[in-house]
């Protein structure tokens, strides 16, 4: 594997299903989720080693160039990737190109795809203080005359929200450039898809307050339904200001 010229992705695929070592080869990011691949977008590889296995290559993990980025990790790390860390939205949605071991490494992927039920809930109940801190700072300082500093904690709080609504749902949340993709083929229950990205862009892109407090009494009514009222009460009256008069 002469690193004389770019390493492409074929070529690579050829060599590790030759390797008896490689149980597995998982393609994440844009080449994964179909029709978002463009002439730019280069393959992102998960290569995985049986556990205790030697292989030469091992020495290729973390090579980046502009036609592949290569993961090298034992069966066991793979298995524990993401759980939690950035990585478990783009295994989730890993396309599965080699498994030797029966079904078990899509297994695998496949279950990084829903949080566990405690999991899920301690994670909501975080990310929806979270949510409600952003917006009651945007709010007020909205009222005092501080736009700029209202439009930047309207726009930070959409990450928590959009994080929070996906764990309740019991996923990870897809990364940004993902969202659309997501939302069009895996749907958020009771949300309109298209309605939830056009407020999320109008909430970025002016804070308006509107649309904020239209979002907030949607979120809370989801999470008291899902048991989450005690949040949301710990608050007190200033919930008030987040609600439409």
């Amino acid at each position: 594997m002469s690193e004389a010229a770019p390493l492409a992705y074929d070529e690579f695929v050829r060599t590790a299903r030759a390797d008896p070592a490689v149980v597995g080869l998982v393609l994440i990011g844009s080449h994964a989720h179909d029709g978002l691949a463009t002439e730019r977008s280069d393959h992102d590889l998960w290569v995985v080693l049986a556990d205790g296995a030697s292989s030469p290559i091992q020495a290729l993990h973390g090579h980046r160039t502009a036609l592949l980025d290569l993961v090298v990790i034992p069966l066991s790390g793979f298995r524990a990737a993401g759980m939690p860390g950035f990585e478990r939205y783009a295994l989730a949605r890993g396309r599965v190109v080699l498994d030797r071991l029966d079904g078990e490494i899509a297994a695998i992927a496949a279950a990084k795809r829903r949080l566990g039920e405690q999991e899920a809930r301690g994670l909501a109940a975080d990310l929806l203080d979270t949510y409600v801190n952003s917006l009651y700072r945007s709010v007020k300082n909205h009222r005092d005359g501080r736009l700029l500093a209202s439009r930047l904690d309207a726009a930070e709080s959409v990450g928590p929200l959009l994080e929070l609504l996906f764990a309740m749902d019991r996923r990870p949340r897809p990364y940004n450039k993902y969202l659309e993709w997501e939302l069009a083929r895996h749907p958020l229950p009771d949300w309109d898809a298209q309605a939830l990205l056009e407020a999320v862009g109008a909430i970025t892109a002016t804070g308006d307050l509107g649309r904020q407090r239209r979002m907030f009494e949607q979120v809370e009514a989801k999470a008291r339904a899902a048991g989450h009222g005690p949040v949301l009460d710990a608050w007190g009256a200033d919930l008030a200001l987040l609600r439409r008069s």
